[in-house]
């Protein structure tokens, strides 16, 4: 008997150091995640969803002693760290040393973050410079090299379609929703629909590239009724399609909850044509909820995908769960859940489980909002869904961001598939073929018009210009610098 409960014992502590090695070590030193990690670099990423506006609008843009230009600080400010972080300004007569002498010490607690995490791989591959470690002098230079990349909009293609390697990226307009240029020749359209929601009276949009009044004079188009509206509606999204827009765009989760009640037109109508001030938050959901399931019906009609933001909004009412009646109610309509619903992870996979021919998860921003939850959600889709289900975006303003929240997505994805790999779960085929899914495939097959305008398979190199000839390619350092 205790020979047989010695080996018990031994069979149990071999059972857990196996267990322990899987999960416990450094994934990222492991062969299987180089393997993996190297093979998903050679991936043309399609990027479903970035905010990049043209060259000359690009939001870091800032006054300087040295001229107009993108700036460290700018960098900063304009990505996600300064949510949750402080972070001093630089104003426009403040000289590079006296700003940094004061802002340094305000990256001391976030460290450890994901909102500052992601941006470290743009500065040590594309400057080789290690930012945790960054000297006064190093960050002088550092400074200066991002102001003098962002004099040629060559920078932004260079680091977008070659170090980071995407192929093509949707861009989310919210600056002008309806104007339907694209800025880059790698853009892909999206129609932003949130303002259309309170299209109850026109003093809703104080913002003219908002105003659906404002396309409908422009179409002259009767804009008096409900019904002119949805006619409005309509036109609109004829227009969006027609000029290259392949989804809409909702970000109403910020504004208000998820949850959208089935209303009748008549109930709707009541409201319309009345100024907000004239009625309650119950009539303005009333009119709210019954013009998303307009749009949803559209979607379907029009075939055009609609991303939706979930999670990390108004807490409160961002739950993807709330969607659920909605989502139920449209069944042809192909819905994208954004941000995998973080924190509701979990609840997202069930969604899609439950839904699996027309609701898809998104990964766009998770691996920015936390690292280690993004890891979680890749395990547990994996588990849940199949593979052809899940796509990511980098979610940001400037090249240096989409370039980070490429590498995180592809880091994230590279140990996940390492670690199911390992453990016996995966063949290693199988891993590459998903993390190919993820990062390319799974968009081509739900957005069929993309493979009109695949071009990296053609060997060509995309410029400003936009012309069809391939151009010389960007002398470079070692470091990456033009």
């Amino acid at each position: 008997m205790p020979h047989i409960t010695f080996q018990l014992i031994r069979c149990g502590l071999c059972c857990w150091l196996l267990a322990a090695t899987a999960w416990g070590q450094n994934t990222r030193q492991t062969t299987t995640y180089h393997r993996i990690k190297r093979g998903l670099n050679k991936v043309p990423a399609i990027d479903t969803h970035d905010h990049l506006r043209p060259f000359d609008e690009l939001p870091g843009l800032q006054q300087t002693p040295g001229g107009r230009g993108m700036t460290l600080a700018s960098l900063w400010r304009n990505s996600y760290y300064t949510w949750y972080n402080p972070l001093t300004v630089r104003s426009p007569e403040m000289d590079f040393d006296t700003w940094w002498q004061q802002a340094k010490p305000d990256f001391r607690n976030a460290r450890a973050t994901s909102f500052y995490q992601y941006q470290l791989p743009a500065f040590r591959d594309l400057y080789g410079v290690n930012f945790n470690e960054i000297s006064d002098r190093a960050a002088r230079d550092l400074d200066q090299r991002i102001f003098n990349n962002y004099k040629d909009p060559k920078w932004l293609y260079q680091v977008i379609t070659e170090r980071a390697n995407i192929e093509l990226m949707f861009v989310d307009p919210y600056w002008a929703r309806y104007r339907f240029t694209r800025g880059y020749p790698f853009e892909v359209m999206v129609l932003n629909v949130t303002p259309l929601l309170r299209g109850f009276h026109e003093s809703e949009f104080p913002n003219a590239m908002d105003n659906p009044y404002e396309f409908a004079r422009k179409h002259g188009l009767p804009l008096d009724s409900l019904d002119n509206y949805l006619q409005v509606l309509d036109r609109l999204f004829l227009e969006a399609r027609d000029r290259g827009a392949v989804c809409l765009k909702s970000t109403v989760a910020y504004q208000r909850t998820l949850n959208f009640d089935q209303v009748t037109r008549e109930q709707a109508s009541a409201v319309f044509g009345r100024r907000g001030a004239q009625l309650t938050p119950a009539e303005i959901k009333t009119f709210e909820d019954y013009i998303m399931w307009q749009l949803c019906e559209r979607s379907a009609r029009y075939e055009l995908p609609f991303q939706i933001h979930t999670g990390q909004a108004r807490i409160q009412g961002s739950n993807p769960m709330l969607l659920m009646n909605m989502i139920e109610g449209h069944p042809k309509t192909k819905f994208i859940l954004f941000h995998g619903g973080y924190p509701w992870i979990g609840e997202t996979a069930v969604i899609v489980q439950k839904h699996y021919w027309h609701v898809w998860v998104d990964s766009v921003w998770l691996p920015m909002l936390s690292y280690s939850t993004a890891k979680r959600a890749f395990h547990e889709w994996l588990d849940a869904m199949p593979s052809n289900r899940i796509m990511w975006g980098a979610d940001c303003t400037h090249a240096e961001g989409i370039y980070g929240a490429t590498e995180f997505t592809r880091r994230c994805l590279a140990e996940v598939l390492a670690e199911k790999v390992d453990r016996g779960d995966l063949a290693e085929k199988h891993a590459r073929r998903i993390g190919r899914q993820i990062l390319r495939d799974n968009a081509l097959e739900l957005f069929p018009q993309l493979k009109l305008r695949l071009w990296k398979h053609k060997q060509q190199r995309l410029t400003p210009a936009d012309n069809k000839q391939p151009v010389p390619t960007v002398p470079t350092q070692k470091d990456g610098t033009p």
